[in-house]
């Protein structure tokens, strides 16, 4: 019996260039949303919260730390990692030629980012089983009002983590 597999909505917008100069916002969860990356430890204060990073969670901070050394028209403008996802303000500063053969867009910059970590990983031999969901979720950011509402929820995204449905604290 023929198993056909799920049609996927597509997350693209289907007529955008994601190797634009702009700014991105990009999500990134890990497989099944397990809480690979650490844990959020509430605040002193309790007027805030802070993640405290697991082995892995080190290597992805590591690595998303070096994504602009890799392209010299993107950078990482914000960004907070969580138990089980990581959201990120990227900016494409510039559109690359194509003749360069340095492909550079949004779905490029994720995967070969996933793949660096996934390869951090292996290579230290830390048992992470599958380790990302497939795909990503992205939306461009339009305009200065956007760019800095998207600033302010990475910002308290650790704080509102308590509430969320994968917290298992």
């Amino acid at each position: 019996m023929h198993m056909s597999m799920p049609n996927r909505k597509p997350l693209r917008l289907t007529d955008y260039d994601y190797s634009a100069p702009g700014a991105y916002f990009v999500t990134i969860c890990t497989h099944e949303k397990a809480c690979l990356f650490g844990r959020i430890i509430p605040a002193a204060d309790k007027v805030g919260a802070y993640m405290q990073y697991s082995p892995i969670g080190k290597m992805a901070r590591e690595c998303l730390l070096d994504i602009a050394s890799h392209y010299d028209n993107v950078r990482v403008d914000h960004w907070v990692i969580m138990p089980n996802h990581i959201h990120m303000l990227v900016q494409i500063t510039e559109k690359i030629d194509s003749q360069s053969g340095m492909r550079c867009d949004i779905s490029n910059v994720v995967g070969k980012y996933k793949a660096a970590v996934t390869r951090k990983i292996g290579k230290a031999r830390l048992p992470s089983g599958k380790l990302w969901q497939t795909s990503f979720y992205d939306h461009v950011i339009r305009n200065q009002e956007d760019y800095l509402s998207i600033w302010q929820y990475i910002d308290g995204n650790p704080s509102k983590w308590l509430e969320d449905c994968f917290c298992s604290e």
